[in-house]
């Protein structure tokens, strides 16, 4: 089934939607159909096909048209009101005596909807600041705890690699990221060298993992022995991104060994 990715917010998660008739690009503002209501997004993805098994009750939503300047208009005043609403959210939490830090809200385009996102170490019982919250809004509020990797996404900044974070550019969804990663890429396990910004292993040890673990299993173990064609010697370094490995071969020397 075809779809187009599209975000409801820089740097967000990508949502896939059926494109109907509309002539779409990249790039280009849509409002779509969600389950909260309408919303308004950005198409970061085109032609994508989408298995009818990973959607719930096997459809899409769908683009409900492209966004004019009066779509604009409203997401603009969303955006401006929702940053006003985080802050007055933040002092009542505070006045409440609730150990926790608004990191930002959002309404969705039709105003059904104010949500907002917080940071806690621990569980917040927010019940009465709702229903200040609904009070003052009039509207239906949600709380959303979340961790520190989206609090990153928030700032943005840099990486160790001198980059702009990927969790703020490009890259949408965070996976699982597990420190067998790290040994899979022969990395040192000093935390200060796999850690990105949020202090949790760095996103990109995952989708550069499935080409460190195909080329892994090209090559011969570090310890193992081998025959090349100066002899019998013994493996005592691999490189996996160039599939090259030295091997120590008696009376000889170190050989490299490329495939």
């Amino acid at each position: 089934m075809k779809a187009v990715g599209v975000t409801l917010k820089d740097g967000g998660k990508v949502y896939y939607f059926a494109p109907g008739n509309f002539e779409l690009k990249k790039n280009i503002t849509v409002i779509v159909e969600t389950e909260n209501g309408l919303q308004f997004g950005k198409v970061v993805e085109l032609d994508v096909e989408v298995k009818e098994e990973r959607l719930k009750n096997n459809c899409l939503k769908n683009v409900v048209r492209i966004a004019n300047k009066r779509d604009y208009a409203d997401y603009k005043k969303n955006l401006d009101d929702a940053k006003e609403a985080a802050e007055n959210c933040q002092s009542m939490a505070d006045k409440l005596s609730l150990s926790m830090k608004v990191i930002d809200a959002y309404y969705t385009f039709n105003r059904n909807q104010l949500v907002f996102r917080f940071l806690a170490e621990n569980r917040v019982d927010f019940r009465e600041l709702v229903k200040k919250l609904a009070v003052i809004y009039k509207t239906r509020i949600e709380m959303r705890q979340v961790g520190v990797r989206d609090k990153a996404r928030e700032i943005g900044g840099l990486g160790l690699c001198g980059r702009p974070l990927c969790c703020s550019t490009y890259c949408y969804d965070f996976d699982s990221v597990s420190i067998n990663m790290a040994k899979n890429q022969s990395l040192s396990l000093n935390p200060n060298k796999i850690n990105g910004a949020c202090g949790r292993l760095l996103c990109c040890l995952k989708y550069e993992d499935d080409l460190y673990e195909e080329n892994r299993g090209k090559l011969p173990n570090i310890g193992e022995y081998v025959k090349v064609r100066e002899g019998k010697g013994i493996v005592k370094n691999i490189d996996i991104l160039n599939l090259s490995y030295l091997v120590e071969v008696k009376d000889v020397g170190i050989v490299e060994v490329k495939l």
